[in-house]
């Protein structure tokens, strides 16, 4: 005999801190209880989920162990209020036949925003001129106009000079790109890594790092993914390009990108995600006192953040939730 249908839902949330928690409507006949949880320690997980029937995450990694049957025995359904779910095993929830759903999109201003301000930031130092301004070092050089050179006495290109590359061309980089366009850039689109065929409209990977003067990542963390950019690919980029990573911590190996700016491959970089997060000098080689001269632009993971992401995350959250509860859910949401 099969289980009866679940009348009752255990929605448990597991990193509120984010954003707030919208009000669900579930259908007729549904009742619910809601547990709300600020942050979430990996070491709490098992416990605050060993009743949920419905989970709503954002960052905390959801690994096989605590999607399994003897640590989560009602889960049904997965919530994530963000659009990445690189942090939950997917194939377990396959296995157990749990449904999980994202924020598609939910961000994709606020981050095409974010990356375009990277850039600026790289390209134009603003950090370090700040940083020398407020230090009184205008009057005591006269000017800090030579702080904007790179390492070969280059001044800054224009936009209307810049190549940008974008390696990731789905909704987000498409929205980038067209920022990038209406500012004056030439814009290249790589195709995947190794492929033999090169679609229309695209460019090798290849070519993509030797021409661009910006390149922006902006794709998901996959295996095949995981130290796309690394030594090989920073010593074939220009020295005069900045890279500006708003995908996934991981993508880039941090240790390369360090020694690329310090031995001048590329004129400088600016980054958002980080291999292991939260970062700082003890978990990230681009947070350390070292790298305090170097041409690096470093934001704690909050190219998401706006009003307008925070209110798309919340719709979202709700419809996925409802949509489940009603056997309706988004299609564009569908994740497993």
């Amino acid at each position: 005999m099969g289980s009866a249908p679940t009348t009752h839902h255990n929605i448990v949330v597991l990193e509120s801190v984010f954003s707030p928690v919208p009000e669900f409507k579930l259908p007729n006949g549904l009742t619910h209880t809601l547990t709300s949880y600020p942050r979430t320690q990996p070491t709490e997980v098992a416990e605050r989920i060993k009743n949920a029937t419905i989970l709503i995450t954002t960052t905390i990694a959801l690994p096989a162990e605590v999607l399994s049957e003897n640590v989560s025995p009602h889960l049904q359904f997965i919530a994530v209020m963000a659009v990445g779910t690189d942090t939950i095993n997917l194939d377990a929830c396959r296995k157990r036949g749990i449904q999980v759903c994202n924020s598609v999109n939910a961000n994709a201003s606020s981050v095409s925003e974010h990356a375009i301000g990277l850039y600026f930031a790289a390209r134009r130092k603003l950090i370090e001129t700040h940083v020398a301004l407020r230090a009184n070092e205008w009057p005591r050089r006269g000017t800090l106009m030579n702080m904007l050179e790179d390492k070969t006495g280059t001044m800054p290109l224009t936009c209307e000079e810049e190549v940008m590359g974008l390696i990731g061309y789905g909704f987000i980089g498409k929205k980038i790109g067209h920022i990038a366009r209406m500012l004056g850039m030439k814009v290249l689109v790589a195709d995947r890594r190794g492929a033999k065929t090169i679609r229309e409209g695209y460019t090798s990977f290849e070519e993509v790092l030797k021409q661009s003067s910006v390149v922006v990542l902006i794709i998901p963390r996959t295996p095949d993914s995981i130290n796309l950019i690394s030594t090989s690919e920073l010593k074939v980029m220009r020295p005069q390009a900045v890279l500006v990573n708003v995908s996934r911590g991981g993508i880039v190996d941090e240790a390369a990108l360090v020694q690329a700016l310090r031995e001048n491959w590329i004129a400088g970089a600016a980054v958002d995600v980080y291999a292991t997060e939260p970062a700082g000098p003890e978990t990230s080689p681009l947070a350390t006192e070292d790298t305090k001269d170097l041409n690096l632009t470093l934001s704690p993971h909050s190219a998401w953040v706006s009003d307008t992401t925070m209110q798309n995350l919340q719709r979202m959250v709700g419809e996925n939730v409802e949509g489940f509860c009603a056997g309706k859910l988004p299609a564009a949401h569908i994740v497993v």
